[in-house]
């Protein structure tokens, strides 16, 4: 039997996978799950004014099964959705604007872009159709030992193509026009992360399903799932911070030491298993691997450095075309990737406690902002957006990979045993790919575990899966 695993990371993906690493091997298992800052880690909320708002990682995709399973074993609920409009502005003018009534925006689509939006749909439909095929196979146990695998059997070499050339071109080849990418899609790829229509076609299908489809977040804050699935799991939490692992071995299996440093110093443990949820990247991370061979290589790539900024303050709505801050009417603003623009999105955020008689508040109040940028926003360019403000809260994130061009994209499985997680952003970044990369994992080091190979990588598997029902 499989004694202590180790998870490093209490993130989503950290407490994910010591959800479905239980889930499989069974309650026996002794988790213990290393973490250096707090559980959550990306998902994270700053207060204000006595409230609590969502720092980033904010919304969920309806269709994001794992996610809504958690919500529904924790006993959470989903937070009221409070309506907002949002536009695309380009640094002169609005693009493109929203209005209350659902047809007309359609028909304002399809006036400025024609065919082009309904050519978006259907690929991004065509896409999601194939991902949710996952869902069916890890119900049947099965797992893959590589990204590329993963995506072959979802969608082919189409989609592991996908990961190596960008949305732009990818959405030009269906006949989107060049318009529609520069006014629209450049827009929600700066605002989900931070980056041009250069980004994967992969990634940015996903985060154009999350732009179009009906999107929910966490009463209480997302953070909550991640403190829940460690609870639900008896998961030690150890908080400190992993320097670094080296290979032993016993009795022809091989065993981890786990080496980390805490507030009393130093210390290490020893595991049959051990997974992975920090980035592995030379700028993340400073984590060694002794013993093994052949050696542990870097992984290549680079992360995005990206800014939250929390304001509470008063929108200066003149520097957006509306004089009289009474009628500016959107609380979601989206930019187009115009060199001047000094910032990627900003919208007026609620807290994550929605009380049944919270309103949002009006254009002219001091409201609470929440602003994308890259670099962090220097007191002119706070001045440019806002006509005054009380507070301002900067945070700092290596949040997203740089996709930039085609990379391979990197291994789940580092040892036998070992397997690293946080890879799967370099296919896509959400939190149900995270949630999806964890329970691969843990099937994954299940079936390797108890060699049970006929359920790992498998050929054809729609047909298997069929035949199985």
């Amino acid at each position: 039997p499989l004694s202590p695993a180790a998870v490093v990371g209490a993130g989503l993906g950290g407490s994910a996978a010591a959800y479905f690493l239980q889930q499989h091997f069974g309650p026996q298992v002794q988790l213990d799950v290393y973490e250096a800052a707090s559980v959550g880690g990306r998902l994270a909320t700053v207060t204000v004014n006595k409230q609590q708002y969502e720092s980033r990682g904010a919304s969920i995709h309806a269709l994001s099964l794992h996610m809504q399973d958690f919500v529904k074993i924790l006993g959470l609920k989903h937070r009221r959705e409070v309506a907002g409009k949002s536009a695309i502005f380009s640094g002169e003018h609005f693009v493109l604007e929203e209005t209350d009534w659902y047809l007309l925006n359609l028909f304002r689509l399809w006036w400025h872009y024609g065919i082009s939006f309904l050519r978006l749909q259907m690929w991004v439909e065509e896409v999601m159709e194939k991902f949710m095929r996952i869902y069916k196979y890890q119900a049947h146990g099965y797992a893959f030992s590589s990204l590329e695998e993963l995506l072959r059997s979802l969608g082919g070499e189409a989609f592991v193509n996908m990961t190596q050339r960008s949305v732009a071109e990818s959405l030009l080849e269906v006949g989107v026009t060049q318009r529609f990418v520069d006014d629209v899609i450049a827009a929600v790829l700066r605002s989900s992360y931070g980056q041009s229509v250069l980004v994967p076609a992969f990634a940015g299908a996903m985060s154009l399903a999350g732009a179009q489809g009906s999107t929910w977040a966490v009463e209480g804050g997302n953070k909550l799932v991640c403190s829940g699935l460690l609870k639900l799991t008896k998961a030690n939490v150890i908080s400190a911070r992993v320097t670094g692992i080296s290979l032993h071995s016993s009795e022809g299996r091989a065993l981890y030491q786990v080496h980390y440093e805490s507030t009393e110093g130093q210390g290490s443990a020893f595991y049959d298993l051990v997974v992975l949820t920090t980035p592995l990247h030379p700028s993340r991370s400073n984590f060694t691997f002794d013993n093994f061979d052949p050696p542990i290589a870097d992984l290549p790539g680079a992360f995005q450095p990206s800014v939250t900024s929390v304001v509470h303050g008063y929108l200066n709505s003149s520097y957006f075309g509306f004089p009289d801050p009474k009628l500016f009417p959107f609380t979601s603003i989206l930019t187009t990737d115009t060199p001047d623009l000094f910032f990627h999105a900003m919208d007026n955020i609620c807290p994550v406690n929605i009380s049944a008689a919270f309103r949002r508040k009006q254009p002219q109040e001091a409201a609470v902002w929440r602003v994308l940028s890259r670099q962090p926003l220097d007191k002119h360019q706070l001045k440019t957006l806002f006509r005054s403000y009380y507070s301002v809260q900067v945070t700092e994130w290596q949040s997203y990979p740089r996709y930039d061009a085609a990379k391979a994209l990197p291994p789940i499985v580092l040892h036998e045993s070992l397997f690293y997680l946080s890879g799967v952003e370099w296919v896509a970044s959400s939190m149900e790919m995270i949630a999806v990369a964890a329970k691969n994992v843990a099937l994954l080091a299940y079936n390797r575990w108890h060699q049970e190979l006929e359920k790992i990588d498998q050929k054809d598997l729609m047909h298997k899966v069929k035949t199985e029902l």
